[in-house]
């Protein structure tokens, strides 16, 4: 039977369980994401519809720029963004992962600073898995979770009180959350996940010592932005809770947003907890945004590093920008993992992480990111040993000159299109994309820590080869034909691997399906997680299917 929410005007089409209903979707909490749903989803739609328009510029030549009506924001010296809140002055080691219950409790456990929760790219938004994550969330912040492997092993969150800093990620604007209806209307993934987080958590969230604290991702504009300070401004009001409370770290991973991140700052001010490099979703962007310009094909994805012009440009722009406004500047994601049964390997692997962090400390970062546990040591050496104090906002960076055509530099000295290249931008979205079917939102491949992001990278780049006639350096030419051919050969290596009954069980076949659509050089779907939502939506009762 389906699940019956009791506030009038919200239709609940998903299958919900006791305890999720008990906990998370309670008639109090499904009425205050009405409330976002009906003040805020409009404009949320009208400034997903700008980011169409703005594409269509783009295509026909009009490249990013700095905004000519935002200047007086940026050169005005004396506005400020909010000191840093309990639990945030510190973050020089922050781990990320998604929001399942062991990984919850082993992040939290790491002796990390503070630990992104995440909705998004390392979570396959299944109905189930959201549920889920938020009751994982609920517990967390009520210090009560813990977590009984099929083996018999016990999780429990450590007693002596050092456990990070618990930090939520919503999904982004542009996902929609198709098993809830507001009025009839598919409501926004972004107001769900915020809405019931913050509805259930924010009061015992300062209660402990902390608060209500965000990372806001994948937006395209400061006016992204100032909609999220608005949902923080209602919702502190709604239950009573002073404004300024809440904090958002913001995402800097989009090409447009490189361009506003003061204004970014300014829209959420007393909100505002700084920004962040989202390096691979950064790198995605840039080929997105500018895929119609054969001036901005990029060679093989293990070619671009951080110290690529673009991305270093990108850098520099960030902290100074955090640091003249007195917020944070985070730094990104190490994807290695510890390799087991290959010491070669895995210290090769640690050696990459360590030096990408002590680049990041030694150019002003605050803090960074990691992916596994056992990294998060490795990364609080090299910060403790060059940061000893909690943050280094001091280090003003007043030297850098960052220009528009900086941000769009992408000459990769040395960089190939190789065979290899290919097949691994295949490989790895195969992979992902077969796991993220199976509700599967972060994944090991080939020794990486992958998520959307990264999967993003490898479809974009056979696209944009396909599209603008690349060669090899072998002098192979990437058509649709080839990348269509390796995707056959990838995809029989794998059957081989996985053995018939695994195979077969798999979303494999599925996964190549919807991959084969998006190397063409023809269709490009925004986001893979959009393409293939539609795939992991189950619907309780089959006649509710919209």
């Amino acid at each position: 039977m389906p699940f019956d929410s009791k506030v009038p005007g919200v239709t609940i089409l998903g299958k919900v369980t006791a305890q999720q209903a008990q906990e998370i979707l309670t008639p109090e909490a499904l009425l205050f994401v009405a409330t976002l749903h009906r003040t805020f989803n409009a404009t949320r739609k009208t400034l997903l519809q700008k980011r169409v328009l703005r594409q269509q510029q783009i295509d026909q030549g009009h490249l990013p720029d700095f905004l000519p009506e935002t200047k007086a924001i940026r050169d005005d010296i004396a506005w400020r963004g909010a000191i840093p809140a309990p639990g945030l002055a510190d973050r020089r080691v922050e781990i990320t992962g998604p929001v399942d219950r062991k990984m919850v409790i082993n992040a939290l456990n790491s002796g990390a600073a503070t630990f992104m929760a995440d909705f998004e790219d390392s979570n396959s938004p299944t109905f189930d898995n959201n549920l889920s994550g938020l009751v994982n969330m609920k517990d967390a912040i009520h210090q009560r979770i813990s977590y009984t492997a099929p083996n018999g092993k016990q999780y429990n969150i450590r007693k002596d009180g050092k456990i990070a800093t618990l930090i939520v990620r919503p999904r982004g604007w542009h996902l929609d959350e198709k098993h809830v209806l507001i009025d009839g209307e598919v409501t926004s993934g972004s107001l769900f996940d915020f809405a019931l987080y913050f509805f259930h958590n924010a009061k015992k969230s300062v209660e402990i010592g902390i608060g209500p604290y965000f990372y806001l991702p994948k937006m395209e504009s400061h006016l992204e932005a100032r909609l999220w300070n608005d949902v923080f401004n209602l919702s502190q009001d709604y239950i009573g809770m002073p404004r300024g409370t809440i904090r958002g770290t913001c995402l800097i991973e989009t090409i447009m947003a490189a361009f506003e991140m003061e204004e970014f700052i300014y829209e959420l001010r007393e909100h505002s907890a700084g920004l962040n490099c989202g390096r691979w979703d950064y790198i995605f962007s840039v080929i997105k945004k500018l895929r119609q310009n054969p001036k901005f094909v990029l060679p093989d994805r293990s070619d671009v590093s951080m110290t690529t012009p673009f991305m270093d440009a990108y850098v520099r722009l960030l902290i100074k920008t955090c640091h003249k406004r007195g917020v944070h500047a985070m730094g990104g994601m190490a994807a290695q993992i510890p390799i087991k049964n290959n010491e070669a390997a895995n210290k090769a692997a640690m050696d990459k992480v360590r030096n990408d962090k002590l680049r990041e400390v030694k150019a002003g970062h605050d803090g960074t990111w990691v992916a596994h546990p056992d990294l998060v040591k490795l990364a609080l050496v090299v910060f403790n040993e060059h940061m000893p104090q909690p943050n280094q906002l001091h280090v003003r960076r007043d030297e850098v000159q960052v220009t528009a055509a900086d941000l769009l530099n992408t000459t990769v000295k040395g960089g190939k299109i190789t065979e290899t290249g290919i097949r691994a931008n295949v490989s790895v979205s195969l992979m992902y994309m077969e796991a993220w079917l199976r509700g599967a939102g972060c994944v090991p491949i080939h020794n990486l820590m992958e998520d959307a992001a990264t999967a993003e990278i490898s479809r974009s780049q056979l696209w944009q080869w396909a599209k603008h006639h690349a060669k090899t350096d072998k002098g192979v030419p990437v058509t649709a034909e080839y990348l269509l051919k390796v995707l056959d050969e990838e995809t029989d290596k794998l059957a081989k691997e996985m053995g018939d009954q695994r195979f077969k069980a798999s979303k494999m076949t599925l996964a190549k399906e919807r991959l084969a659509t998006q190397i063409t050089g023809k269709d490009y779907a925004d986001f893979l997680t959009s393409l293939l939502y539609e795939d992991i939506v189950v619907y309780d009762d089959v006649k509710a299917k919209i």
